[in-house]
């Protein structure tokens, strides 16, 4: 939302919108609700019906409508929402009428920079309404399992490993404790007393990890290793490590369920690439950016000519 848009809504609180203290529980007695009932679409003092292009308010000569008041009272937030409906409605046509004279006060007088910024809002606003119409029916059950099986039914899986370590801040201590562990030492003993990391009350168990998890000179020296083998003191960013393999697995594929959202973010970008791509093709597009400095993108001088 622009921020101009934001700063009206959030004048709500200055301009008749009190939070409801039932929504928290404050008031004595038994809490409020709002009641689930439908409203009526006929007017109680002339019996005509009540569209959403009823007429509520006029400021000089601007008319406000059901219509505007539904739409932003829908943009409030959830908690004013539960106020008592007679509240809300007045409270919504007071702001609309003062954001009207508020509008009405500068639309002789808006900069270059307020015109553009409009236009670039509106424009957003009506792709936002595309982009929402392309991805509408692009994610369904039957699109995500399609997606599920391209992307997993012939996939093979990885390995994962199981694996301790001991950690220490030098190559020398280090050595030491390989030399310990070469003359017999208990793994798991030699972490919880040496190890400087949160694993050592574990006895320097990782637990199963698969590729990827680990940074890579951890990784490289897990991967050379056979269950029970023991490394060579390996260095990264944290200190020494001195690692053992407890074992290996295959690795699991995940479910449906567990990928569905990112499956989902998947449909919706190809929905969209689409949308665009179609549009692009039997679109008359030309470019006339030759020659324009690039840097000219933050000169907001310009916005003032």
């Amino acid at each position: 939302m622009p921020k101009l848009t934001k700063l009206c809504l959030g004048s709500v609180l200055a301009l008749g919108l009190a939070m409801p203290a039932f929504a928290a529980g404050a008031n004595s007695g038994a809490s409020a609700t709002v009641t689930d009932a439908a409203p009526s679409t006929v007017n109680s003092k002339t019996g005509k019906p009540v569209t959403a292009d009823t007429v509520l308010a006029t400021v000089n000569g601007t008319q406000i409508t059901v219509g505007d008041v539904i739409a932003l009272a829908g943009q409030l937030p959830a908690q004013y929402k539960q106020l008592p409906p007679d509240t809300l409605f007045k409270g919504v046509l007071s702001q609309l009428v003062q954001q009207t004279l508020l509008q009405q006060s500068v639309e002789k007088s808006l900069t270059k920079k307020d015109q553009l910024e409009l236009a670039n809002n509106k424009r957003a606003f009506m792709a936002n309404i595309a982009l929402v119409a392309a991805v509408k029916d692009a994610v369904t059950p039957a699109a995500l399992k399609a997606a599920y099986d391209a992307k997993y039914a012939k996939a093979t899986p990885g390995t994962e490993y199981h694996a301790a370590h001991i950690l220490v801040p030098t190559e020398k201590e280090a050595l030491d404790l390989e030399a310990k562990l070469k003359a017999g030492a208990d793994f798991a003993k030699l972490a919880k007393e040496n190890s400087k990391d949160g694993s050592a009350q574990q006895g320097g168990d990782l637990g199963w990890f698969g590729a990827g998890m680990m940074v890579k000179p951890f990784e490289d020296a897990v991967m050379k290793l056979k269950p029970g083998e023991i490394s060579a003191p390996v260095k990264t960013q944290f200190g020494w490590h001195i690692i053992k393999l407890e074992g290996t697995r295959p690795a699991k594929l995940p479910t449906l369920q567990e990928v569905t959202p990112e499956l989902t973010k998947q449909l919706e970008q190809d929905a969209v690439s689409a949308k665009i791509k179609a549009l692009s093709e039997t679109a008359q597009i030309t470019h006339s950016d030759a020659g324009v400095d690039p840097a000219i993108v933050m000169d907001t001088n310009l916005l003032n000519n």
